[in-house]
Protein backbone atom coordinates (compact mmCIF):
# COMPACT_ATOMS: atom_id res chain seq x y z
CA UNK A 1 0.00 0.00 0.00
CA UNK A 2 1.00 3.57 -0.68
CA UNK A 3 2.09 5.99 2.00
CA UNK A 4 -0.91 7.79 3.38
CA UNK A 5 -3.85 7.63 5.73
CA UNK A 6 -6.59 4.97 5.76
CA UNK A 7 -9.99 4.91 7.50
CA UNK A 8 -10.98 1.61 9.14
CA UNK A 9 -13.91 2.82 11.24
CA UNK A 10 -16.29 5.75 10.80
CA UNK A 11 -19.45 6.81 8.98
CA UNK A 12 -20.18 5.30 5.59
CA UNK A 13 -20.70 7.15 2.33
CA UNK A 14 -24.27 8.57 2.18
CA UNK A 15 -24.86 8.02 5.90
CA UNK A 16 -27.07 10.38 7.90
CA UNK A 17 -26.04 10.78 11.56
CA UNK A 18 -28.55 11.76 14.22
CA UNK A 19 -27.86 15.25 15.53
CA UNK A 20 -28.17 16.23 19.21
CA UNK A 21 -28.54 19.90 20.08
CA UNK A 22 -27.48 20.83 16.59
CA UNK A 23 -24.29 18.74 16.42
CA UNK A 24 -22.99 15.17 16.20
CA UNK A 25 -19.84 13.58 17.63
CA UNK A 26 -18.27 11.30 15.04
CA UNK A 27 -15.39 8.99 15.87
CA UNK A 28 -12.85 7.95 13.23
CA UNK A 29 -10.15 5.30 13.52
CA UNK A 30 -7.68 3.96 11.06
CA UNK A 31 -4.13 3.17 10.06
CA UNK A 32 -1.33 5.07 8.35
CA UNK A 33 1.69 4.07 6.29
CA UNK A 34 4.79 6.24 6.59
CA UNK A 35 6.73 7.28 3.56
CA UNK A 36 10.15 5.66 3.58
CA UNK A 37 11.50 8.63 1.64
CA UNK A 38 10.69 11.07 4.45
CA UNK A 39 12.85 10.99 7.56
CA UNK A 40 10.92 13.46 9.67
CA UNK A 41 7.77 13.08 11.75
CA UNK A 42 4.59 12.40 9.79
CA UNK A 43 1.17 13.06 11.35
CA UNK A 44 -2.44 12.28 10.44
CA UNK A 45 -4.78 15.23 9.84
CA UNK A 46 -8.54 15.29 9.26
CA UNK A 47 -10.93 17.99 8.07
CA UNK A 48 -14.59 18.40 7.09
CA UNK A 49 -15.84 20.44 4.12
CA UNK A 50 -19.18 21.11 2.49
CA UNK A 51 -19.59 19.08 -0.67
CA UNK A 52 -21.51 21.73 -2.58
CA UNK A 53 -18.87 24.44 -2.10
CA UNK A 54 -15.73 22.88 -0.52
CA UNK A 55 -16.21 25.47 2.24
CA UNK A 56 -14.38 24.44 5.42
CA UNK A 57 -16.65 23.19 8.22
CA UNK A 58 -13.86 21.89 10.47
CA UNK A 59 -10.26 22.85 9.63
CA UNK A 60 -7.40 20.37 9.43
CA UNK A 61 -7.16 18.78 12.88
CA UNK A 62 -4.31 16.56 14.05
CA UNK A 63 -5.40 13.05 14.98
CA UNK A 64 -4.07 11.12 17.96
CA UNK A 65 -1.45 8.54 16.94
CA UNK A 66 -1.49 5.11 18.58
CA UNK A 67 0.82 2.12 18.68
CA UNK A 68 1.02 -0.02 15.56
CA UNK A 69 0.73 2.92 13.15
CA UNK A 70 -2.86 3.55 14.11
CA UNK A 71 -4.76 6.80 14.68
CA UNK A 72 -8.07 8.11 16.01
CA UNK A 73 -9.99 11.35 16.27
CA UNK A 74 -13.42 12.57 17.40
CA UNK A 75 -15.09 15.23 15.26
CA UNK A 76 -17.85 17.52 16.54
CA UNK A 77 -19.77 18.34 13.36
CA UNK A 78 -22.69 20.81 13.12
CA UNK A 79 -26.03 19.68 11.73
CA UNK A 80 -26.36 20.08 8.00
CA UNK A 81 -24.54 18.77 4.98
CA UNK A 82 -23.83 17.14 2.78
CA UNK A 83 -20.26 16.92 4.02
CA UNK A 84 -17.01 15.29 2.94
CA UNK A 85 -14.48 14.06 5.50
CA UNK A 86 -10.91 14.16 4.23
CA UNK A 87 -7.72 12.72 5.71
CA UNK A 88 -4.04 13.08 4.94
CA UNK A 89 -0.58 12.17 6.24
CA UNK A 90 1.52 15.32 6.61
CA UNK A 91 5.29 15.49 7.04
CA UNK A 92 6.20 18.03 9.70
CA UNK A 93 8.06 20.46 7.43
CA UNK A 94 5.68 20.74 4.48
CA UNK A 95 2.39 22.51 3.95
CA UNK A 96 -0.86 20.59 4.13
CA UNK A 97 -1.33 20.92 0.38
CA UNK A 98 1.71 18.68 -0.13
CA UNK A 99 0.68 16.00 2.35
CA UNK A 100 0.20 12.38 1.36
CA UNK A 101 -3.39 11.66 0.46
CA UNK A 102 -5.79 9.78 2.67
CA UNK A 103 -9.20 8.11 2.54
CA UNK A 104 -12.38 10.16 2.27
CA UNK A 105 -15.97 9.70 3.42
CA UNK A 106 -18.46 11.36 1.08
CA UNK A 107 -22.09 12.48 0.96
CA UNK A 108 -22.70 12.35 4.72
CA UNK A 109 -25.14 14.50 6.63
CA UNK A 110 -25.95 15.39 10.22
CA UNK A 111 -29.70 15.58 10.60
CA UNK A 112 -32.69 13.52 11.70
CA UNK A 113 -32.90 9.72 11.58
CA UNK A 114 -36.15 7.72 11.42
CA UNK A 115 -36.71 3.96 11.59
CA UNK A 116 -39.43 2.48 9.34
CA UNK A 117 -41.22 -0.45 11.00
CA UNK A 118 -44.38 -2.48 10.44
CA UNK A 119 -45.80 -4.69 7.73
CA UNK A 120 -46.64 -4.47 4.00
CA UNK A 121 -48.02 -0.91 3.82
CA UNK A 122 -44.92 0.20 5.68
CA UNK A 123 -42.57 -1.87 3.53
CA UNK A 124 -44.37 -0.49 0.48
CA UNK A 125 -46.48 -2.38 -2.02
CA UNK A 126 -47.95 0.46 -4.08
CA UNK A 127 -47.69 -0.41 -7.77
CA UNK A 128 -49.16 2.54 -9.73
CA UNK A 129 -46.97 5.24 -11.32
CA UNK A 130 -46.40 8.48 -9.41
CA UNK A 131 -43.84 11.30 -9.48
CA UNK A 132 -41.96 10.78 -6.21
CA UNK A 133 -38.29 11.36 -7.03
CA UNK A 134 -35.09 10.88 -5.00
CA UNK A 135 -33.53 14.00 -3.52
CA UNK A 136 -30.00 14.69 -2.33
CA UNK A 137 -30.07 14.87 1.45
CA UNK A 138 -32.69 12.12 1.80
CA UNK A 139 -30.77 8.87 2.29
CA UNK A 140 -31.57 5.34 3.42
CA UNK A 141 -29.82 2.43 5.11
CA UNK A 142 -30.74 -0.43 2.80
CA UNK A 143 -31.30 -4.08 3.66
CA UNK A 144 -27.91 -4.88 2.12
CA UNK A 145 -26.21 -2.87 4.88
CA UNK A 146 -25.16 0.09 2.73
CA UNK A 147 -26.28 3.71 2.83
CA UNK A 148 -27.53 5.22 -0.41
CA UNK A 149 -29.67 7.93 -1.92
CA UNK A 150 -33.26 7.01 -0.98
CA UNK A 151 -35.29 5.84 -3.96
CA UNK A 152 -38.21 3.48 -4.47
CA UNK A 153 -38.50 0.67 -3.65
CA UNK A 154 -37.19 1.53 -0.19
CA UNK A 155 -37.58 -2.09 0.92
CA UNK A 156 -35.31 -3.53 -1.75
CA UNK A 157 -34.00 -6.87 -0.41
CA UNK A 158 -31.32 -7.35 -3.10
CA UNK A 159 -28.28 -8.87 -1.41
CA UNK A 160 -29.92 -8.39 1.99
CA UNK A 161 -27.76 -9.10 5.03
CA UNK A 162 -30.88 -9.44 7.20
CA UNK A 163 -32.63 -12.75 6.36
CA UNK A 164 -35.35 -12.08 8.93
CA UNK A 165 -36.95 -9.25 6.94
CA UNK A 166 -36.35 -10.21 3.31
CA UNK A 167 -39.42 -9.36 1.25
CA UNK A 168 -40.70 -12.35 -0.74
CA UNK A 169 -43.10 -10.29 -2.88
CA UNK A 170 -41.96 -7.82 -5.52
CA UNK A 171 -41.47 -4.52 -3.65
CA UNK A 172 -43.18 -1.26 -4.55
CA UNK A 173 -43.92 2.26 -3.41
CA UNK A 174 -44.12 3.34 0.26
CA UNK A 175 -44.99 6.60 2.10
CA UNK A 176 -41.55 7.44 3.44
CA UNK A 177 -39.70 9.09 0.57
CA UNK A 178 -42.50 11.65 0.40
CA UNK A 179 -42.32 11.94 4.20
CA UNK A 180 -38.55 12.51 4.30
CA UNK A 181 -38.44 14.90 1.36
CA UNK A 182 -41.18 17.06 2.95
CA UNK A 183 -39.30 17.17 6.26
CA UNK A 184 -35.96 17.93 4.63
CA UNK A 185 -37.38 20.92 2.77
CA UNK A 186 -39.14 22.27 5.87
CA UNK A 187 -36.20 21.79 8.25
CA UNK A 188 -33.37 22.35 5.75
CA UNK A 189 -31.33 19.48 7.16
CA UNK A 190 -30.65 15.95 5.87
CA UNK A 191 -33.08 13.15 6.68
CA UNK A 192 -32.05 9.51 7.12
CA UNK A 193 -34.30 6.44 6.89
CA UNK A 194 -33.71 2.95 8.28
CA UNK A 195 -35.82 0.33 6.53
CA UNK A 196 -36.74 -2.51 8.90
CA UNK A 197 -40.31 -3.45 7.85
CA UNK A 198 -41.57 -6.83 6.71
CA UNK A 199 -44.76 -7.49 4.77
CA UNK A 200 -47.26 -9.64 6.65
CA UNK A 201 -45.43 -9.34 9.98
CA UNK A 202 -47.39 -9.68 13.21
CA UNK A 203 -46.99 -7.62 16.35
CA UNK A 204 -45.53 -10.69 18.08
CA UNK A 205 -42.52 -10.50 15.73
CA UNK A 206 -41.89 -6.93 16.93
CA UNK A 207 -42.55 -7.55 20.60
CA UNK A 208 -39.51 -8.75 22.58
CA UNK A 209 -41.90 -10.36 25.06
CA UNK A 210 -43.13 -12.71 22.29
CA UNK A 211 -41.17 -14.13 19.34
CA UNK A 212 -39.47 -10.75 18.79
CA UNK A 213 -37.19 -11.63 15.86
CA UNK A 214 -37.91 -8.39 14.00
CA UNK A 215 -37.39 -6.40 17.20
CA UNK A 216 -33.94 -7.89 17.66
CA UNK A 217 -33.08 -7.17 14.04
CA UNK A 218 -34.24 -3.57 14.51
CA UNK A 219 -32.01 -3.15 17.57
CA UNK A 220 -29.00 -4.45 15.67
CA UNK A 221 -29.59 -2.11 12.74
CA UNK A 222 -30.06 0.94 14.99
CA UNK A 223 -26.89 0.06 16.91
CA UNK A 224 -25.03 -0.12 13.60
CA UNK A 225 -26.12 3.49 12.93
CA UNK A 226 -24.85 4.81 16.25
CA UNK A 227 -27.76 3.78 18.47
CA UNK A 228 -29.74 7.01 18.20
CA UNK A 229 -33.00 7.93 16.44
CA UNK A 230 -35.18 10.98 16.23
CA UNK A 231 -38.29 8.83 16.04
CA UNK A 232 -39.81 5.51 15.02
CA UNK A 233 -42.48 5.27 12.28
CA UNK A 234 -44.98 2.43 12.86
CA UNK A 235 -47.57 1.09 10.38
CA UNK A 236 -48.81 -2.37 11.34
CA UNK A 237 -51.90 -4.22 12.47
CA UNK A 238 -53.55 -6.11 9.60
CA UNK A 239 -52.03 -9.42 10.72
CA UNK A 240 -53.47 -8.94 14.21
CA UNK A 241 -57.11 -8.50 13.15
CA UNK A 242 -57.78 -12.24 13.35
CA UNK A 243 -57.75 -15.09 15.88
CA UNK A 244 -58.59 -12.84 18.77
CA UNK A 245 -55.22 -11.09 18.63
CA UNK A 246 -56.95 -7.72 18.34
CA UNK A 247 -58.20 -8.06 21.94
CA UNK A 248 -54.66 -7.73 23.30
CA UNK A 249 -53.20 -5.48 20.60
CA UNK A 250 -53.16 -2.35 22.77
CA UNK A 251 -51.40 -4.05 25.69
CA UNK A 252 -48.83 -5.74 23.46
CA UNK A 253 -48.12 -2.55 21.51
CA UNK A 254 -47.54 -0.71 24.79
CA UNK A 255 -45.05 -3.43 25.77
CA UNK A 256 -43.25 -2.92 22.46
CA UNK A 257 -43.03 0.85 23.05
CA UNK A 258 -41.73 0.46 26.61
CA UNK A 259 -39.10 -2.09 25.57
CA UNK A 260 -37.95 0.03 22.65
CA UNK A 261 -37.50 3.13 24.77
CA UNK A 262 -35.71 1.21 27.52
CA UNK A 263 -33.32 -0.62 25.19
CA UNK A 264 -32.45 2.55 23.26
CA UNK A 265 -31.96 4.55 26.47
CA UNK A 266 -34.52 7.04 25.20
CA UNK A 267 -37.51 7.11 27.62
CA UNK A 268 -39.34 9.75 25.58
CA UNK A 269 -38.67 8.38 22.09
CA UNK A 270 -41.55 9.61 19.90
CA UNK A 271 -43.56 7.00 17.99
CA UNK A 272 -45.63 8.02 14.97
CA UNK A 273 -48.29 5.49 14.02
CA UNK A 274 -50.79 5.05 11.20
CA UNK A 275 -54.34 3.86 11.89
CA UNK A 276 -55.30 0.98 9.60
CA UNK A 277 -56.88 1.61 6.22
CA UNK A 278 -59.69 -0.56 4.83
CA UNK A 279 -59.69 -4.12 3.47
CA UNK A 280 -61.79 -4.40 0.32
CA UNK A 281 -62.57 -8.11 0.16
CA UNK A 282 -64.58 -10.75 1.93
CA UNK A 283 -62.72 -10.96 5.25
CA UNK A 284 -64.02 -14.36 6.32
CA UNK A 285 -61.75 -16.57 4.12
CA UNK A 286 -58.83 -14.65 5.60
CA UNK A 287 -59.96 -15.33 9.15
CA UNK A 288 -60.78 -11.66 9.62
CA UNK A 289 -63.91 -9.74 10.45
CA UNK A 290 -65.28 -6.31 11.29
CA UNK A 291 -64.65 -6.79 15.00
CA UNK A 292 -60.97 -7.54 14.44
CA UNK A 293 -60.34 -4.52 12.23
CA UNK A 294 -62.39 -2.32 14.54
CA UNK A 295 -60.53 -3.62 17.58
CA UNK A 296 -57.07 -2.92 16.15
CA UNK A 297 -58.05 0.56 14.93
CA UNK A 298 -59.51 1.37 18.36
CA UNK A 299 -56.38 0.10 20.12
CA UNK A 300 -54.27 2.31 17.85
CA UNK A 301 -56.47 5.32 18.59
CA UNK A 302 -56.31 4.71 22.34
CA UNK A 303 -52.53 4.25 22.28
CA UNK A 304 -52.13 7.77 20.93
CA UNK A 305 -54.41 9.01 23.72
CA UNK A 306 -52.92 7.05 26.58
CA UNK A 307 -49.21 6.61 25.82
CA UNK A 308 -47.13 9.80 26.10
CA UNK A 309 -45.15 10.53 22.97
CA UNK A 310 -47.26 8.29 20.72
CA UNK A 311 -49.01 10.05 17.84
CA UNK A 312 -51.36 8.85 15.11
CA UNK A 313 -52.46 9.82 11.61
CA UNK A 314 -55.46 8.37 9.73
CA UNK A 315 -55.36 6.40 6.49
CA UNK A 316 -59.03 5.39 6.13
CA UNK A 317 -59.47 7.73 3.13
CA UNK A 318 -56.21 6.76 1.39
CA UNK A 319 -56.82 5.16 -2.06
CA UNK A 320 -55.75 1.55 -2.60
CA UNK A 321 -53.93 -0.18 -5.46
CA UNK A 322 -55.41 -3.60 -4.58
CA UNK A 323 -57.66 -4.95 -1.83
CA UNK A 324 -55.39 -3.95 1.07
CA UNK A 325 -52.33 -1.96 -0.08
CA UNK A 326 -52.19 1.80 -0.44
CA UNK A 327 -51.69 3.17 -3.93
CA UNK A 328 -48.55 5.13 -4.76
CA UNK A 329 -50.61 8.32 -4.92
CA UNK A 330 -52.12 7.50 -1.53
CA UNK A 331 -48.67 6.87 -0.08
CA UNK A 332 -47.51 10.35 -1.12
CA UNK A 333 -50.52 11.78 0.75
CA UNK A 334 -49.83 9.63 3.81
CA UNK A 335 -46.13 10.54 3.85
CA UNK A 336 -46.99 14.23 3.95
CA UNK A 337 -49.46 13.62 6.80
CA UNK A 338 -46.76 11.91 8.81
CA UNK A 339 -44.30 14.71 8.06
CA UNK A 340 -46.76 17.37 9.24
CA UNK A 341 -47.38 15.43 12.45
CA UNK A 342 -43.62 15.23 13.08
CA UNK A 343 -43.22 18.94 12.34
CA UNK A 344 -45.94 19.82 14.84
CA UNK A 345 -45.08 17.47 17.69
CA UNK A 346 -41.27 17.38 17.45
CA UNK A 347 -40.42 20.77 16.01
CA UNK A 348 -43.23 22.96 17.32
CA UNK A 349 -44.66 24.02 13.97
CA UNK A 350 -48.09 25.61 14.38
CA UNK A 351 -49.99 23.56 11.84
CA UNK A 352 -53.19 21.54 11.85
CA UNK A 353 -51.74 18.03 11.76
CA UNK A 354 -53.91 15.99 14.14
CA UNK A 355 -57.04 14.23 12.94
CA UNK A 356 -60.38 14.84 14.71
CA UNK A 357 -60.79 12.37 17.54
CA UNK A 358 -63.86 11.47 19.61
CA UNK A 359 -63.66 12.97 23.10
CA UNK A 360 -67.18 12.61 24.58
CA UNK A 361 -70.51 11.03 23.70
CA UNK A 362 -73.61 11.81 25.72
CA UNK A 363 -77.33 11.07 25.55
CA UNK A 364 -79.69 13.87 26.55
CA UNK A 365 -82.76 11.77 27.34
CA UNK A 366 -84.85 13.02 24.42
CA UNK A 367 -83.58 10.63 21.77
CA UNK A 368 -80.51 12.66 20.84
CA UNK A 369 -76.81 11.91 21.25
CA UNK A 370 -74.05 14.53 21.12
CA UNK A 371 -70.58 13.59 19.89
CA UNK A 372 -67.79 16.01 20.80
CA UNK A 373 -64.45 15.86 18.95
CA UNK A 374 -60.96 17.12 19.70
CA UNK A 375 -58.53 18.47 17.09
CA UNK A 376 -61.06 20.30 14.94
CA UNK A 377 -59.79 23.36 13.05
CA UNK A 378 -63.10 25.18 12.58
CA UNK A 379 -65.83 22.63 11.90
CA UNK A 380 -66.50 19.08 10.84
CA UNK A 381 -67.91 18.34 7.41
CA UNK A 382 -69.97 15.29 6.36
CA UNK A 383 -70.45 15.94 2.63
CA UNK A 384 -74.21 16.49 3.19
CA UNK A 385 -74.63 12.73 3.56
CA UNK A 386 -78.06 11.25 4.17
CA UNK A 387 -78.44 9.95 7.75
CA UNK A 388 -78.38 6.32 6.58
CA UNK A 389 -75.05 6.97 4.80
CA UNK A 390 -73.34 8.57 7.77
CA UNK A 391 -70.37 6.37 8.81
CA UNK A 392 -71.59 6.38 12.43
CA UNK A 393 -73.66 3.69 14.14
CA UNK A 394 -75.13 3.32 17.63
CA UNK A 395 -76.01 0.15 19.46
CA UNK A 396 -77.21 -0.96 22.86
CA UNK A 397 -78.32 -4.24 24.43
CA UNK A 398 -81.43 -4.30 22.25
CA UNK A 399 -79.51 -3.89 19.00
CA UNK A 400 -78.70 -1.14 16.53
CA UNK A 401 -80.46 2.23 16.70
CA UNK A 402 -81.31 4.08 13.51
CA UNK A 403 -80.02 7.63 13.01
CA UNK A 404 -82.99 9.60 11.65
CA UNK A 405 -81.26 12.97 11.24
CA UNK A 406 -78.16 14.82 12.32
CA UNK A 407 -76.62 18.27 12.49
CA UNK A 408 -73.04 19.53 12.78
CA UNK A 409 -71.92 22.67 14.59
CA UNK A 410 -68.20 23.23 14.95
CA UNK A 411 -66.72 20.16 16.67
CA UNK A 412 -70.11 18.71 17.73
CA UNK A 413 -72.27 16.21 15.84
CA UNK A 414 -75.81 15.88 17.17
CA UNK A 415 -77.64 12.67 16.24
CA UNK A 416 -81.42 12.29 16.47
CA UNK A 417 -82.29 8.64 16.93
CA UNK A 418 -85.31 6.45 16.26
CA UNK A 419 -85.45 5.64 19.98
CA UNK A 420 -83.79 6.52 23.25
CA UNK A 421 -80.61 4.51 23.90
CA UNK A 422 -80.62 2.13 26.84
CA UNK A 423 -78.28 2.49 29.80
CA UNK A 424 -75.29 0.80 28.19
CA UNK A 425 -75.05 2.26 24.69
CA UNK A 426 -72.07 2.47 22.37
CA UNK A 427 -71.17 4.54 19.33
CA UNK A 428 -68.91 3.44 16.47
CA UNK A 429 -67.41 5.26 13.47
CA UNK A 430 -65.82 3.76 10.35
CA UNK A 431 -65.17 0.59 12.28
CA UNK A 432 -65.96 -2.02 9.62
CA UNK A 433 -63.35 -3.91 7.62
CA UNK A 434 -64.45 -1.83 4.62
CA UNK A 435 -66.25 1.26 5.95
CA UNK A 436 -68.51 3.50 3.91
CA UNK A 437 -66.45 5.41 1.37
CA UNK A 438 -67.01 8.98 2.55
CA UNK A 439 -65.56 9.78 5.99
CA UNK A 440 -66.34 12.78 8.14
CA UNK A 441 -63.51 15.28 7.78
CA UNK A 442 -62.07 18.42 9.33
CA UNK A 443 -62.99 21.31 7.01
CA UNK A 444 -59.59 22.98 7.56
CA UNK A 445 -57.07 20.13 7.50
CA UNK A 446 -59.25 17.78 5.42
CA UNK A 447 -58.14 14.95 7.71
CA UNK A 448 -60.79 12.30 8.36
CA UNK A 449 -62.10 11.55 11.83
CA UNK A 450 -60.11 8.75 13.45
CA UNK A 451 -62.05 5.49 13.40
CA UNK A 452 -63.42 4.48 16.80
CA UNK A 453 -65.24 1.46 18.16
CA UNK A 454 -67.44 0.73 21.18
CA UNK A 455 -67.09 4.24 22.58
CA UNK A 456 -69.39 4.47 25.61
CA UNK A 457 -72.27 6.96 25.61
CA UNK A 458 -72.75 8.69 28.94
CA UNK A 459 -75.89 10.37 30.32
CA UNK A 460 -76.09 14.14 30.50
Amino acid sequence: MLAGCYIDHGPRDWQIIQQENGRASIGLRGTYILSKDVRETQNVFVRVVREDSSETVLPWLEAKTLEGERWEICLNIPSGGLYRIETCLKPESVGIEYAFRGDMIQHIGVGELFAITGQSNSAGYGKDAIYDPPEIGVHILKNNGTWDLAAHPLNDSTRSIHPVNIESINPGHSPYLSFARYLKRELNIPIGLIQASLGGSSLSQWNPGESGELYRNLMEVIADCGGKLRSLLWYQGCSDTSSGLFKTYGERFANFVRALRKDLGSPDLPIFTVQLNRFVADPEPWGMGDEGWAGVREAQRRAARELPGVFIVPSIDIPLSDNIHNSSYGNVMLGERLAKSVLKHLFGKKIQADAPDIARASASGDGTVRLVFDNVGSRLYAFDLKPEDLPISISDESGNIQVESYSIEGNVITLRLSREPEAHALVHCQHETNPRPLPIIDAVSHLPVLSFYSFEISRE
